[in-house]
């Protein structure tokens, strides 16, 4: 089983939790999502079929794009 706890800037409220854990958990292979308003955290669970790739895509498809690490270019 794969595990990813990353960011979410745009989650602003309770619908926004409710709406990536539904959206996110129609991914086949996803076995646990859970988003956290405070914190804007979420937390994804999967095994195969899903794949990270995919995951991500479904959270830019509705509107909930994980925040990219910050790239310091020395």
């Amino acid at each position: 089983m794969h595990s990813k706890t990353f960011s979410v800037p745009n989650i602003s409220c309770g619908h926004c939790v409710h709406t990536i854990q539904e959206e996110v958990a129609e991914v086949e292979g996803v076995q646990r999502v859970q988003a956290d308003e405070a914190t804007r955290q979420v937390i994804v669970e999967w095994e195969s079929p899903a794949t990270w790739e995919q995951i991500e895509a479904k959270l830019i498809e509705i509107n909930y794009p994980p925040a990219q690490p910050n790239v310091s270019l020395a």
